[in-house]
């Protein structure tokens, strides 16, 4: 676990906001945290289907990743409006830097950082992830991973290796280091 940005001003919103690859957990961890904050969860793809009526990888189809990510940039400038709420993100969620400042400003970034092998592993059979539909999908992760780790590394707060730990153990260990975080922040 570690501290990364504790003296960034933020508006006091109560907002957790995961972001990490796709395949991390953001949405199985952020779900489980949100109960056990009191939050509310949302899941910004999930705001997305529900909100155009169909899936994501059919808007990758017919809008392609631009549409797409106009249409998640959207949803993220509404959804930093809220209080209260554990916000799981899509993967690509940081390639916008309207919305890597929307994140900053709004909450509590929390990077859930796996392995490449890790994510490959939980990914490799799922249908619905449009990037990884490629001839060599374990490369194309790979690339994405190199291209977008210095992005979440860069607007975290806190960034939360995931493992082979449980769900209800890395969100137990989270909940701790979201503590520690509030601490050191009221102390500086």
């Amino acid at each position: 676990m570690q501290l990364v940005n504790i003296t960034q001003a933020k508006r006091p919103s109560g907002n957790i906001f995961l972001i990490g690859m796709m395949g991390a957990g953001k949405t199985t961890a952020g779900k489980l945290l949100a109960q056990l904050l009191g939050k509310t969860f949302i899941d910004s793809d999930e705001e997305i289907q529900q909100r155009t009526g169909v899936t994501i990888p059919h808007i990758f189809d017919v809008e392609g990743e631009a549409g797409f990510r106009q249409r998640e940039a959207n949803i993220i400038q509404e959804l930093m409006k809220l209080d209260n709420i554990v916000l799981a993100t899509g993967g690509g969620v940081v390639l916008s830097e309207q919305n890597r400042d929307a994140l900053c400003g709004n909450g509590i970034v929390v990077y859930l950082k796996s392995t490449v092998h890790d994510l490959w592993q939980r990914t490799r059979h799922d249908r619905n992830r449009p990037l990884l539909q490629t001839d060599d999908p374990r490369a194309r992760l790979n690339d994405l991973y190199e291209q977008r780790d210095p992005l979440y590394t860069r607007v975290a707060d806190l960034i939360m290796p995931t493992g082979k730990q449980s769900v209800h153990s890395l969100v137990l260990q989270l909940q701790q280091e979201l503590n520690r975080f509030s601490e050191a922040k009221r102390n500086t």
